[in-house]
């Protein structure tokens, strides 16, 4: 069974515009590496969001979570306020239109 893997984070003011030049030229290029992951959704308010991951199943999201995830927290780590919140599910539905 797929798994979501949604990760709550705050961004620090003024640096939204660096958050998205990292998740797009650092994160998401080490996430399409990754064994299993299918798709990613990043989505921000005014300074807060959230990025929910696709895996093919727990053990490919743990995996990154242990291999991969420590790297990426780094790499963000200067724009983020505060620590970001992992939560993993069971994906039950998906669609893509």
């Amino acid at each position: 069974m797929s798994c979501a893997r949604n990760v709550s984070f705050t961004i620090k003011n003024g640096q939204i515009d660096e958050f998205k030049r990292l998740m797009n030229t650092e994160v998401l290029p080490l996430l399409k590496k990754e064994n299993g992951f299918r798709q990613d959704l990043t989505i921000l308010g005014s300074k807060t969001g959230m990025s929910t991951s696709v895996w093919d199943d727990r053990a490919c999201a743990e995996t990154y979570n242990t291999k991969t995830y420590p790297q990426v927290l780094k790499t963000l780590s200067p724009v983020l306020d505060g620590t970001p919140r992992v939560e993993t599910f069971d994906t039950i539905l998906s669609i893509v239109h």
